[in-house]
């Protein structure tokens, strides 16, 4: 429908445990919700505001009978790329063009927690089977590992040699330690007419768990989820468990979390509190968590006097450059501030309405220029840099589509075609069915 979005179409999924209700996100960052028993009106729709936060705004259709669409998402800055749904479909990952990831509580319009790319927009998302991590890629290169629980990145990933197409977790191979779903608490009772008669689907594969402070670590995790670029590669990828539960020395926790407070400003969203105790990991307490050392493939940095040194040197170069940055819009406003007070006493009694209308998406508190080094988007030597376990070229033009299955893996590309990739063990079976179904079919 025109008369809604004329923007082009760039994610469409149906509402995990409804078969009615679906969503769609638009290049222009909004999502609208629509229901295929309703209609929609012959004119634009009339909204009213029905929710508000820190980037994103929640409307409702205002008309006298029910009418698509029934909800519109205003989300962040630019395009809203894709989002995903989380296997108990309770919660719903968005990655803008603006680079940033948010996680949202579908029922309550509540937002979780955020995360900003080292570069650039974000173009993927997807949750792990068992909704504890969030991995994104994008056009810095990486895939990110983002914890639903702590809400901050745990682990970076570089292999592509271009912007990351899409992610996807193998359930096929993750093993987690099975716990008790998790309990959450919150406002919905002011929110249950959106419900709209949406059940939900209850996975006993994918559950949400909480891993608590006294719980035993587990024998054995391992994530296994793969990716692919622009530049025409596969890449897969573990995360075990000395990724997700490491053991790090407390000297360098209490160094880098006091650099990190005297230089950096806390960040303004995330799903935590700003705290002042920093020797404790995974607190809510904590503003800025301490560094995860990297993968047992990498060396580790070294934790010397020296470092610190060059960390707090590296804290006052980033301030300087930021201070450096601003120092000529600071000028320009100074010198100009005769003229601009002259054109706003004039103006001064323009109507509030319009710039309501404007500023109906609250802009971020933390400016996205100043978010590195900060939980929100953590320096590269502050959080594991994941290694490909391999990455290989199997496409002559860009990569687009990639889908784990029980017995192969599906990947299709912009030329047009679409590969199958069998698994180890799985190529003899997979050609005795292909002869038997369709003579022509070719298995790669």
């Amino acid at each position: 429908q025109r008369l809604i979005d004329k923007s082009r179409v760039t994610c469409v999924k149906w509402v995990p445990g409804s078969e009615s209700l679906f969503l769609v996100a638009h290049s222009s960052g909004n999502m609208y919700l629509y229901n295929v028993e309703h209609t929609c009106g012959t004119t634009a729709p009339h909204y009213q505001l029905l929710k508000q936060g820190e980037s994103f705004a929640v409307h409702t259709c205002k008309s006298k009978s029910t009418r698509n669409p029934l909800l519109k998402w205003t989300v962040g800055e630019g395009a809203l790329n894709e989002f995903a749904f989380s296997p108990d479909g309770k919660f719903l990952a968005c990655v803008s063009q603006d680079g940033f990831l948010r996680v949202f509580n579908f029922d309550s319009v509540e937002l979780h927690g955020t995360m900003k790319s080292y570069f650039g927009g974000l173009l993927c998302v997807c949750w792990s089977p068992d909704g504890k991590y969030i991995v994104t890629g994008g056009e810095d290169d990486l895939v990110t590992v983002w914890s639903f629980l702590d809400c901050r990145v745990i682990a970076r990933g570089h292999g592509h040699k271009s912007w990351v197409s899409v992610v996807a977790f193998d359930p096929y191979t993750t093993s987690v330690e099975e716990s008790d779903p998790m309990e959450f608490s919150g406002s919905d009772e002011d929110f249950q007419d959106l419900h709209f008669g949406r059940d939900r689907a209850n996975s006993t594969q994918s559950r949400l768990s909480k891993r608590n402070s006294t719980d035993s670590r587990p024998v054995s995790v391992t994530y296994r989820f793969g990716s692919v670029g622009q530049d025409t590669q596969l890449c897969l990828w573990d995360l075990t468990e000395d990724i997700l539960f490491p053991h790090q020395p407390l000297s360098r926790a209490r160094t880098h979390t006091n650099v990190m407070n005297a230089t950096s400003p806390p960040a303004g969203s995330g799903g935590t509190n700003p705290g002042s105790n920093g020797n404790s990991i995974g607190t809510p307490g904590n503003s800025v968590p301490p560094p995860l050392p990297r993968s047992n493939s990498l060396p580790h940095s070294a934790v010397s006097n020296a470092g610190s040194k060059s960390s707090v040197m590296d804290g006052a170069i980033a301030s300087g450059v930021s201070k450096f940055a601003t120092l000529s819009l600071h000028d320009r406003k100074e010198r100009h501030h005769e003229k601009d007070h002259k054109r706003n006493h004039s103006m001064g009694h323009i109507s509030s309405k319009s710039s309501d209308k404007l500023n109906l998406v609250t802009k971020t508190k933390t400016d996205p220029a100043k978010t590195l080094g900060t939980p929100l988007c953590p320096r590269m030597e502050d959080v594991p840099l994941l290694e490909p376990l391999i990455c290989k070229k199997i496409a002559h033009e860009r990569l687009t589509v990639l889908i784990f299955l029980e017995d192969c893996i599906v990947t299709a590309c912009q030329e047009g075609f679409i590969c199958t990739w069998a698994r180890p063990g799985k190529v003899g079976l997979l050609s005795s069915q292909t002869q038997a179904n369709s003579p022509s079919g070719t298995v790669v």
